[in-house]
């Protein structure tokens, strides 16, 4: 079941709904109650103020009318004129009663009033009021309050829409970008004028596009060498095999290179199988972190060449504090690889070295091109002398495999190989 569609856009004005709701809940309903305890504060204020102005005698011209008094003595209760116009009561002594405070407000008949007592010897003086200027003070507030933020609210969603048309347009060019990421046509050209997030996801997918097409390019062309390097094996076989069937070669003859382009194209095969498997051993996370006796097995390795070119003069050297780790197994592939390499193109020496937990291999045969540096261990790359192989690409991918890295750099004379474990590797 497909996941309805909805618009960013869409959702940024829901949100934007949403808030504008919470917005007047809050100027609403939850404003008008966090005033309320100031406005009481005023109010009590409000009504404390005539009541040290009047004694027993209430001057009618300067009472207000929201508020009223009520006066207590021995003799008796009196009111102010205005009492039945601020207070709905039928007995004054039904109102004393619930004033059990020097201040405060009461309940009657469903309404609010607000009150405050003052006592001078022997009189009480109660000023009283209903609930009309606090709600005149809420008023105001609300008045000034509301509009401010409301018209507040109202641009900052404007400004956000408008952001928002800008943020969608963007994110559809680069659907758009991703859409056509293999399509040579369309217009990759990145015209995001402001440098934020999007413009460098932008530019991420442009460099992910020229990876790609770089990789495309590079695997068309380890097919075409693959095919290339077993073709000339099997043309060689076939060859000799219609030759032998013709009479044109003997077998005795034939045989022997027959035998010897066999076992290249079995070793072109078993480095490929052995390439994949690495691949496997990857995902799997299935990989042998041993110690390793690197100085037994330099010499293993040092005692299996020497005899392929006897004029080449090996020079090993141990530090025996050096550690490394591994399995036997890969480390022997390894270096494998790298000597064979190195007898196709040393010239008299080669040097072993292994210090400070890294190993060291070197010979004095040609430099290696700078541009040939960069590619040196992408496999079925055409290498010196025309050489395609998977050599030094295995050599690599082993490697990584048990968390270290390899580096090339040519010397004043010949080549060296330098490998080192990975900081933090475990």
């Amino acid at each position: 079941m497909n996941p309805l569609r909805n618009r960013l856009s869409k959702q940024l004005l829901f949100v934007v709904g949403i808030a504008f709701c919470l917005l007047f809940i809050s100027l609403g309903i939850v404003l008008p109650r966090l005033l309320i305890p100031v406005a009481e504060k005023n109010i009590y204020h409000y009504l404390s103020e005539p009541l040290k102005m009047y004694d027993r005698d209430v001057d009618t011209a300067l009472l207000d009318t929201e508020i009223a008094y009520i006066y207590v003595t021995d003799e008796g209760k009196a009111t102010s004129p205005n009492i039945d116009k601020v207070i709905e009561y039928q007995e004054i002594n039904k109102i004393l009663d619930l004033m059990n405070e020097p201040y405060g407000k009461i309940k009657h008949n469903h309404k609010t009033y607000y009150y405050y007592t003052l006592k001078n010897d022997d009189i009480t003086k109660i000023a009283i009021s209903n609930d009309a200027y606090i709600n005149r003070a809420k008023t105001a507030i609300l008045t000034i309050i509301f509009p401010l933020v409301l018209g507040t609210c109202l641009f900052i969603g404007l400004m956000l829409v408008f952001w928002s048309t800008i943020i969608v347009k963007k994110i559809e060019k680069l659907k758009n970008k991703i859409d056509n990421i293999d399509n040579p046509n369309y217009n990759h050209k990145i015209d995001f004028e402001i440098d934020d997030e999007i413009r460098s996801l932008a530019l991420a997918l442009e460099d992910m596009r020229i990876t790609l097409i770089s990789q495309e390019k590079i695997r068309n062309q380890m097919y075409q060498n693959i095919s290339h390097d077993f073709k000339t094996p099997l043309t060689v076989i076939k060859s000799y095999l219609e030759a032998v069937e013709d009479g044109v070669e003997d077998k005795d003859s034939a045989f022997p290179i027959i035998k010897e382009q066999t076992e290249k194209l079995e070793q072109k095969v078993h480095s490929l199988l052995y390439l994949n498997k690495l691949d496997y051993l990857k995902d799997k996370e299935v990989v042998k972190n041993d110690p390793i006796d690197m100085k037994s097995l330099i010499n293993e390795e040092v005692e299996k060449f020497k005899f392929h070119r006897k004029e080449l003069n090996f020079e090993v050297s141990y530090d025996d504090k050096s550690k490394f780790y591994g399995s036997k197994e890969n480390w022997e592939t390894i270096l494998d690889n790298l000597l064979s390499n190195f007898m196709r193109y040393a010239d008299k020496t080669i040097k072993i070295t292994a210090k400070q937990n890294k190993l060291y291999l070197y010979n004095d045969g040609e430099q290696i091109d700078k541009d040939f540096l960069e590619v040196i261990f992408t496999p079925f790359r055409k290498g010196i002398k025309g050489e395609f192989g998977l050599g030094l690409s295995i050599v690599k991918k082993t490697l990584n495999l048990m968390d270290y890295d390899i580096i090339v750099r040519n010397e004043k004379k010949g080549v060296s190989f330098i490998m080192s474990r990975r900081k933090g590797a475990k």
